[in-house]
């Protein structure tokens, strides 16, 4: 079942590099019009180019995702440009891992903060929009259970999913779905992964080696998944947490 977002309008909160990168490139191809944000201006650049090449309508803007009034201001900026909102992609990550204050801040400003003031900015939007409205918010395995090397990490991911479920009980009286992403270990270039895997850390082949298929992921098996998420073969699934990680967590 092809997918096909003519006419809808995306905005991917994030969608510069990586999982947002492939998400927002994913819904261009399906003949979507996309917005997208990030704080560095090159790699929003060069995603921009990318996306224009489908020949869909595209807007792309800086944002400090930590920033409340600049997530608004994106939002808006991005439902004026392409005419309205049909859903909403929340990508971005502060990567804070260690149990300090600095760790903690970076995760509930963007992980979390970002996440809750996008989806209010872009509510009006959402409930004007087609009638299957949708929000996917982009989490992380690490969420499902406790972590000593990344406690800040893992509690506001766990913190995403649990909004994810009740926002999803808030907003489907209205029409609209929410649902939640938890991807495993995504190798791209530049990224977290790749960065260690370069410098020989042995924690790249650890993880590896409890992958049971014996790969990273890639940022575009993510972006299927949230295709598939917002799109009408998903219309009866809302408030769901998916774990797309190749058996990762099968290992405990």
């Amino acid at each position: 079942m092809p997918f096909d977002f003519s006419n809808q309008r995306v905005v991917v909160a994030g969608g510069s590099r990586g999982i947002g990168r492939s998400i927002a490139l994913a819904f261009a191809a399906a003949g979507a019009d996309v917005s997208i944000c990030a704080r560095g201006a090159s790699t929003l650049d060069a995603t921009a180019a990318e996306l224009r090449r489908h020949g869909r309508r595209v807007h792309a803007a800086p944002c400090d995702l930590a920033d409340a009034q600049a997530v608004a201001a994106y939002v808006g900026a991005a439902a004026a440009a392409l005419g309205g909102i049909d859903v909403l992609i929340n990508n971005a990550s502060g990567f804070g891992m260690g149990d300090d204050e600095a760790g903690w801040a970076a995760g509930l400003s963007v992980d979390v903060m970002a996440m809750v003031r996008s989806s209010h900015a872009a509510l009006p939007a959402l409930l004007a929009g087609s009638g299957s409205s949708s929000i996917v918010h982009i989490s992380s395995i690490s969420g499902f259970g406790p972590s000593t090397r990344a406690p800040a990490y893992a509690a506001v991911k766990a913190a995403m999913m649990s909004y994810t479920r009740s926002q999803a009980a808030m907003l489907a009286p209205k029409g609209v779905r929410v649902n939640c992403i938890a991807p495993g270990s995504i190798e791209f270039a530049g990224g977290v992964w790749d960065q260690r895997r370069r410098a020989g850390d042995p924690l790249y082949e650890r993880t590896l080696k409890g992958i049971p298929f014996g790969r990273m992921g890639t940022p575009e098996e993510i972006a299927e998944v949230a295709l598939f998420l917002a799109s009408p073969h998903a219309r009866w699934v809302t408030g769901q947490v998916i774990g797309v990680d190749g058996g990762q967590l099968l290992g405990g």
